[in-house]
Protein backbone atom coordinates (compact mmCIF):
# COMPACT_ATOMS: atom_id res chain seq x y z
CA UNK A 1 0.00 0.00 0.00
CA UNK A 2 1.37 3.74 -1.17
CA UNK A 3 0.87 6.79 1.19
CA UNK A 4 -0.88 7.91 -1.92
CA UNK A 5 -3.79 4.79 -1.27
CA UNK A 6 -3.46 5.74 2.47
CA UNK A 7 -4.09 9.17 2.20
CA UNK A 8 -7.08 8.67 0.24
CA UNK A 9 -8.65 6.39 2.55
CA UNK A 10 -8.23 8.89 4.98
CA UNK A 11 -10.29 11.11 3.58
CA UNK A 12 -12.70 8.49 3.21
CA UNK A 13 -12.79 8.17 6.83
CA UNK A 14 -11.06 11.27 8.52
CA UNK A 15 -12.26 10.41 12.07
CA UNK A 16 -9.69 7.40 11.89
CA UNK A 17 -6.98 9.42 10.42
CA UNK A 18 -4.14 8.21 12.79
CA UNK A 19 -5.60 4.85 12.99
CA UNK A 20 -5.67 4.53 9.44
CA UNK A 21 -1.80 5.65 8.86
CA UNK A 22 -0.64 3.51 11.46
CA UNK A 23 -1.81 0.39 10.18
CA UNK A 24 -0.85 1.32 7.14
CA UNK A 25 2.43 1.70 7.98
CA UNK A 26 3.03 -1.66 10.26
CA UNK A 27 1.83 -3.20 6.66
CA UNK A 28 4.24 -1.17 4.20
CA UNK A 29 7.19 -0.64 6.71
CA UNK A 30 6.98 -3.69 8.63
CA UNK A 31 9.20 -5.47 6.01
CA UNK A 32 11.45 -3.14 5.30
CA UNK A 33 12.35 -2.64 9.33
CA UNK A 34 12.52 -5.72 9.84
CA UNK A 35 15.24 -6.75 6.86
CA UNK A 36 17.07 -3.92 7.65
CA UNK A 37 17.39 -4.71 11.03
CA UNK A 38 18.51 -8.54 10.06
CA UNK A 39 20.77 -7.19 7.77
CA UNK A 40 23.04 -5.21 10.04
CA UNK A 41 23.14 -7.85 12.60
CA UNK A 42 24.00 -10.56 10.39
CA UNK A 43 27.23 -7.68 8.54
CA UNK A 44 27.90 -6.29 12.28
CA UNK A 45 27.11 -9.34 14.49
CA UNK A 46 28.82 -7.42 17.86
CA UNK A 47 25.93 -4.86 16.94
CA UNK A 48 23.52 -4.16 19.78
CA UNK A 49 20.19 -2.86 20.11
CA UNK A 50 21.62 0.67 21.16
CA UNK A 51 23.47 0.63 18.06
CA UNK A 52 20.85 -0.27 15.46
CA UNK A 53 18.58 2.37 17.70
CA UNK A 54 21.26 5.21 16.94
CA UNK A 55 21.38 4.98 13.15
CA UNK A 56 18.02 4.48 12.89
CA UNK A 57 17.03 7.86 14.93
CA UNK A 58 19.95 10.03 12.51
CA UNK A 59 18.59 8.75 9.84
CA UNK A 60 14.57 9.12 10.54
CA UNK A 61 15.40 12.63 12.20
CA UNK A 62 17.07 13.58 8.96
CA UNK A 63 14.65 12.26 6.91
CA UNK A 64 12.21 14.41 8.94
CA UNK A 65 14.17 17.38 8.96
CA UNK A 66 13.89 17.17 4.92
CA UNK A 67 10.23 16.11 5.11
CA UNK A 68 7.20 17.96 3.25
CA UNK A 69 4.43 16.32 1.24
CA UNK A 70 5.68 14.22 -1.64
CA UNK A 71 4.88 15.97 -5.17
CA UNK A 72 1.93 12.89 -5.77
CA UNK A 73 -0.07 14.39 -2.91
CA UNK A 74 0.20 18.10 -3.81
CA UNK A 75 -2.91 19.99 -4.98
CA UNK A 76 -5.70 20.95 -2.57
CA UNK A 77 -5.33 18.16 0.01
CA UNK A 78 -1.89 19.57 0.41
CA UNK A 79 -2.25 20.36 4.56
CA UNK A 80 -3.43 17.06 4.90
CA UNK A 81 -0.51 15.57 2.96
CA UNK A 82 1.69 17.25 4.51
CA UNK A 83 0.68 15.72 7.88
CA UNK A 84 0.20 12.45 6.72
CA UNK A 85 3.72 12.90 5.36
CA UNK A 86 5.45 13.48 8.81
CA UNK A 87 3.42 10.90 10.32
CA UNK A 88 4.66 8.44 7.86
CA UNK A 89 8.38 9.62 8.56
CA UNK A 90 7.49 8.95 12.16
CA UNK A 91 6.26 5.43 11.86
CA UNK A 92 8.84 4.74 10.12
CA UNK A 93 11.29 6.23 12.66
CA UNK A 94 9.14 3.27 15.37
CA UNK A 95 9.39 0.69 13.32
CA UNK A 96 12.60 0.65 12.65
CA UNK A 97 13.79 1.33 16.43
CA UNK A 98 11.35 -1.90 17.10
CA UNK A 99 13.34 -4.34 14.99
CA UNK A 100 16.78 -2.08 16.54
CA UNK A 101 15.23 -4.06 20.29
CA UNK A 102 14.07 -7.40 18.84
CA UNK A 103 10.33 -6.74 18.89
CA UNK A 104 8.80 -7.91 15.10
CA UNK A 105 7.69 -4.59 13.03
CA UNK A 106 4.58 -6.32 11.53
CA UNK A 107 2.96 -7.56 14.68
CA UNK A 108 -0.29 -5.87 15.30
CA UNK A 109 0.47 -4.39 18.35
CA UNK A 110 3.34 -1.78 16.65
CA UNK A 111 -0.10 -0.12 15.12
CA UNK A 112 -1.02 0.32 18.84
CA UNK A 113 2.34 1.02 19.68
CA UNK A 114 2.45 3.75 17.57
CA UNK A 115 -0.45 5.49 18.47
CA UNK A 116 0.51 5.86 22.03
CA UNK A 117 4.13 6.46 21.27
CA UNK A 118 2.99 9.34 19.25
CA UNK A 119 0.15 10.16 21.69
CA UNK A 120 -2.80 9.86 19.33
CA UNK A 121 -3.73 8.07 22.55
CA UNK A 122 -3.24 7.93 26.25
CA UNK A 123 -3.19 3.92 26.54
CA UNK A 124 -3.21 0.96 24.51
CA UNK A 125 -6.62 0.06 25.51
CA UNK A 126 -7.83 2.99 23.54
CA UNK A 127 -5.72 2.33 21.02
CA UNK A 128 -6.92 -1.10 20.37
CA UNK A 129 -10.28 0.15 20.52
CA UNK A 130 -9.86 2.95 17.79
CA UNK A 131 -7.90 0.49 15.91
CA UNK A 132 -10.88 -1.84 15.88
CA UNK A 133 -13.27 0.44 14.87
CA UNK A 134 -10.69 1.54 11.86
CA UNK A 135 -10.77 -1.50 10.62
CA UNK A 136 -14.37 -1.88 10.70
CA UNK A 137 -15.21 1.16 8.76
CA UNK A 138 -16.28 1.32 5.37
CA UNK A 139 -17.82 3.55 2.83
CA UNK A 140 -17.00 6.99 2.02
CA UNK A 141 -17.79 9.91 4.11
CA UNK A 142 -18.81 13.54 3.89
CA UNK A 143 -17.92 16.08 0.80
CA UNK A 144 -14.04 15.93 -0.19
CA UNK A 145 -13.30 19.28 1.27
CA UNK A 146 -14.46 19.15 5.08
CA UNK A 147 -13.40 15.34 4.87
CA UNK A 148 -10.10 16.91 4.58
CA UNK A 149 -10.48 19.41 7.25
CA UNK A 150 -11.63 16.55 9.50
CA UNK A 151 -8.50 14.60 8.43
CA UNK A 152 -6.17 17.21 8.92
CA UNK A 153 -7.27 18.06 12.51
CA UNK A 154 -6.94 14.75 13.97
CA UNK A 155 -3.42 14.41 12.26
CA UNK A 156 -2.53 17.91 13.45
CA UNK A 157 -3.72 16.99 16.90
CA UNK A 158 -0.93 14.81 18.05
CA UNK A 159 1.91 16.78 16.37
CA UNK A 160 0.81 19.88 17.93
CA UNK A 161 1.29 18.27 21.28
CA UNK A 162 4.45 16.40 21.46
CA UNK A 163 6.34 18.86 19.29
CA UNK A 164 5.11 21.75 21.00
CA UNK A 165 3.41 24.21 18.71
CA UNK A 166 5.77 23.73 16.19
CA UNK A 167 2.93 23.80 13.57
CA UNK A 168 1.56 27.08 14.75
CA UNK A 169 5.44 28.79 14.54
CA UNK A 170 5.37 26.74 10.91
CA UNK A 171 1.63 28.73 10.45
CA UNK A 172 3.57 32.09 10.98
CA UNK A 173 6.52 31.19 9.47
CA UNK A 174 4.79 31.57 5.53
CA UNK A 175 4.55 35.38 6.37
CA UNK A 176 8.23 35.65 5.20
CA UNK A 177 9.45 34.38 2.53
CA UNK A 178 11.88 30.98 2.99
CA UNK A 179 11.19 31.10 6.57
CA UNK A 180 8.31 28.09 6.35
CA UNK A 181 11.24 25.53 4.74
CA UNK A 182 13.63 26.44 7.75
CA UNK A 183 10.45 26.26 10.16
CA UNK A 184 9.35 22.56 8.89
CA UNK A 185 13.10 21.52 8.81
CA UNK A 186 13.56 22.19 12.60
CA UNK A 187 9.99 21.45 14.31
CA UNK A 188 9.81 17.94 12.24
CA UNK A 189 13.53 16.92 13.41
CA UNK A 190 12.69 18.24 16.76
CA UNK A 191 9.59 16.06 16.96
CA UNK A 192 11.76 13.28 15.85
CA UNK A 193 14.25 13.02 18.10
CA UNK A 194 11.82 13.68 20.80
CA UNK A 195 10.12 10.60 19.46
CA UNK A 196 12.78 8.64 19.16
CA UNK A 197 13.75 9.36 22.56
CA UNK A 198 10.03 7.97 23.74
CA UNK A 199 10.55 4.65 21.89
CA UNK A 200 13.84 3.88 22.85
CA UNK A 201 12.84 3.89 26.22
CA UNK A 202 9.68 2.04 25.73
CA UNK A 203 11.54 -1.09 23.49
CA UNK A 204 14.11 -1.28 26.14
CA UNK A 205 11.21 -1.96 28.48
CA UNK A 206 9.82 -5.57 28.34
CA UNK A 207 6.35 -4.23 27.42
CA UNK A 208 4.68 -0.91 26.47
CA UNK A 209 1.09 -2.18 26.30
CA UNK A 210 0.03 -1.61 29.46
CA UNK A 211 1.34 1.97 29.92
CA UNK A 212 0.26 5.74 29.38
CA UNK A 213 2.22 7.25 26.80
CA UNK A 214 5.75 7.65 27.63
CA UNK A 215 7.10 11.45 28.59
Amino acid sequence: MSLREVAQRVLDHPGFAPELLALAAVQAIGPRARDWAQRLRDAYPDAGADGLARLATRRFVRQAGAGGATAALAGLFAPLAELAAVLWTQASLVLHLAAAYGRDPLHPDRAVELLVLTRVHPDAESARAALAAARAADGPGEAPWPRAAEAAWRLAAPLAAQAGGWLALRAASRLLPGAAALAAAAGNAAAAERLAARAISAYRRPTLGRTKHPG
